[in-house]
């Protein structure tokens, strides 16, 4: 079990590296007008976007073994694990929107502004810091 803790908690600091860095790029992407800076940055978030959803795979897989297998947060008592199921499941949203955002980037369709970017940025810091704070606290 202690393998598989250990595993699911570097697969999420890694998706959430990448759910850091992307958008950054989108900031930059909303900042430029060189069509050949555009085309780069677009090419590294497409990549970066397909890497961090393997990596959010393989953390939610993992998650769902300490879960189910292990019976980690299972039962009465364990209200921390609900609320940071709520966590994860706003996680997996914010990493779609990313997604569609890449898209209407590369269809050139970006409305919002590098400040928007900028801000959007920091949603996924308050997610692991909520899911931390339940995993580790266990306030409910």
């Amino acid at each position: 079990m202690l393998w598989i803790k250990a595993l699911h908690i570097v697969f999420v600091a890694s998706w959430f590296a990448g759910l850091f860095y992307l958008p950054r790029i989108f900031v930059n992407l909303a900042q430029i007008d060189d069509a050949a800076t555009k085309t780069v940055l677009l090419g590294m978030a497409r990549r970066l976007l397909r890497f961090t959803t393997l990596l959010a795979v393989v953390a939610v897989v993992l998650g769902l073994w300490l879960y189910l297998i292990y019976g980690i947060g299972r039962g009465p008592g364990n209200g921390w694990m609900h609320a940071k199921l709520a966590v994860v499941l706003l996680t997996i949203g914010y990493h779609h929107g990313c997604g569609v955002l890449l898209r209407k980037f590369e269809r050139g369709q970006n409305q919002r502004s590098h400040t928007f970017y900028r801000w959007f940025n920091e949603i996924p810091v308050l997610f692991l810091l909520a899911a931390t704070i339940l995993v580790v606290v266990k306030p409910f």
